[in-house]
């Protein structure tokens, strides 16, 4: 995978986004047990109840520190309390601002993964962002056969041994990042588009079964935001000035 730690900066106390910009977090969903309760207090009602749906209490803490974070980094650029946000749902589950408190729509998308979330924020354009930790996947090769795009297939078994897991995730995580961007989740077979999987090869996706121009429309661009996790973020139209932070960095949020 292609080194991208560098890229996880101490993000400025004033955060803007303009129409140019993506800007990406990353954050820790094993904190403290003090921020955990701190979280808990930005919760609405109903994530609350849904929190306490959580049979195993550290799904449950990631759940309350994932949405609380959600609510404080949105609560920054919107200049508004992370309690004050009320978010809608789309048929697939995906949350959107309900009321938005400015002119320029802020669209934005989140996934997280074993102890590690991500969040991806955009200006008045469809954004999408999917994160993986590295896992063995005892049946990935039938996994990838009966799901992914013949092309892909091909290509995933034509990396040695070692790097098929890696390109698996990579493949899985830039289909998906892909599908959140269009609002469509697992709705769309995940063979009726192309994506790259090689780690030399840019992200992209190549082609989208009957529409020859739509691939063209999105950016894929991969992500590193830790040892042993892939990631990928999709973005409508040219992805502009890409900024990746990391929220362990940024005094306001802890």
């Amino acid at each position: 995978m292609t080194n991208l730690d560098q890229l996880w900066l101490h993000p400025p106390k004033d955060l803007r986004l303009t129409g140019a910009d993506v800007h990406v977090w990353r954050a820790s969903l094993s904190p403290s047990a003090s921020l955990v309760d701190q979280m808990a207090g930005l919760l609405s009602s109903d994530e609350q109840e849904r929190a306490a749906r959580f049979h195993f209490e550290v799904d449950r803490r990631r759940f309350i520190v994932g949405r609380g974070l959600l609510r404080t980094i949105l609560g920054q650029y919107l200049e508004v309390q992370p309690t004050a946000l009320r978010f809608q749902y789309e048929p697939q589950g995906r949350p959107s601002l309900a009321a938005p408190e400015r002119k320029e729509k802020l669209s934005f998308n989140l996934s997280d993964s074993g102890d590690l979330a991500v969040y991806a924020l955009a200006l008045n354009r469809r954004i999408g962002i999917d994160l993986e930790r590295l896992r063995a996947v005892p049946d990935m090769l039938e996994i990838a056969k009966r799901f992914f795009a013949s092309e892909e297939f091909d290509e995933l078994c034509s990396l040695p041994g070692g790097l098929q897991r890696e390109g698996f995730f990579r493949c899985w995580t830039r289909k998906e990042a892909y599908l959140k961007a269009i609002g469509e989740g697992l709705g769309v077979p995940l063979d009726q588009f192309v994506v790259s999987l090689a780690s030399k090869e840019v992200a992209r996706v190549v082609s989208i079964l009957g529409d020859p121009e739509e691939a063209s429309r999105w950016t894929l661009t991969e992500l590193a935001p830790g040892a042993d996790y892939v990631a990928a973020l999709a973005v409508e139209g040219q992805q502009g000035r890409l900024s990746c932070w990391d929220s362990k960095a940024f005094p306001p949020l802890f």
